[in-house]
């Protein structure tokens, strides 16, 4: 007689308010969750599912949920009694979760949430951009002020030149950019960028980055600056950088700086950022 085989049992793992736990079953309803999570009794308790894009989903307690799903094995519970005050856009909000993400501060002001961006207003210091999916603790003292804006401006229809990867890092970043489309050229415009101190004959400039129709898999090549700047001590153009180069209306400052260590998939604006600093850091 053959022996029998006990089939293989297959676990998917979740995370609860961060905690690892495991299912065998991938159909799993909401109070299964909190039970789960050793969170009793489960009607004291909401949970929610945590998606790509930074939203939350409540989940219901007789709702099932499929573990199987890319993307959805992150949970977050709170207690059902308590509520958070905040102000956005001069406007009163009452929310039941602790924290709260950028894209839903935006879902809130009604506004798209590819071009605007949002801001927590701070009392010391410069105000603080909120990216899509990073998190605001709303337990703090007092009530927390934030505010929308556009943050990404364009030249021509509704140009948007830059993958969500890139847009997602100059927010988190909080560098100021605009997304520019001239014609067929595309680029991106780093503004008011700080200069290293003392090295040249301006504190600060806006920083062109154009982009080829391959980008992300191809690279950038030069960056242009406005103002033009020179050297402080000498009063002359950095080396290979006094050549125009006309670009929306504007004659930018041409910096040749070349790269040939483009890697696809990886590398992207971060690169560039990289890239310029270090050429800003070592002009001569």
């Amino acid at each position: 007689m053959a022996d029998y085989i006990l089939p293989t049992l297959h676990s998917f793992d979740i995370k609860i308010d961060g905690n690892p736990l495991a299912f065998n079953d991938p159909i799993v309803t909401g109070v299964q969750v909190l039970q789960k999570a050793k969170l009793l009794p489960t009607d004291e308790y909401l949970l929610f599912q945590e998606l790509d894009d930074g939203q939350l989903e409540e989940i219901r307690p007789d709702e099932s949920v499929d573990l199987r799903k890319e993307g959805r094995e992150q949970f977050i519970t709170f207690k059902s009694d308590r509520s958070f005050r905040f102000v956005l856009d001069g406007r009163k909000f009452e929310w039941g979760l602790p924290f709260i993400t950028g894209v839903q501060l935006k879902r809130l002001a009604g506004v798209d949430p590819s071009s605007y961006g949002v801001w927590l207003s701070q009392r010391i210091g410069d105000d603080k951009l909120i990216g899509n999916k990073e998190k605001v603790d709303l337990q703090g003292d007092g009530t927390e002020r934030f505010f929308t804006g556009i943050d990404t401006t364009t030249e021509g229809a509704g140009a948007t030149v830059l993958p969500p990867e890139d847009r997602e890092y100059l927010q988190e970043q909080n560098i100021a950019f605009e997304e520019v489309a001239d014609g067929s050229s595309k680029a991106v415009v780093l503004k008011g960028w700080s200069l290293p101190p003392a090295r040249f004959d301006a504190g600060a400039a806006d920083i062109l980055i154009l982009l080829p129709a391959a980008y992300p898999d191809c690279a950038p090549d030069m960056f242009y600056l406005m103002p033009w700047v020179r050297l402080a001590a000498s009063q002359r153009y950095p080396n290979a950088a006094d050549q125009p180069h006309a670009f929306a209306g504007k004659s930018w400052q041409r910096w040749s700086r070349h790269n040939n260590a483009w890697r696809p998939g990886i590398d992207g604006i971060w690169t560039m950022v990289r890239r310029i600093e270090r050429a800003l850091e070592i002009a001569a």
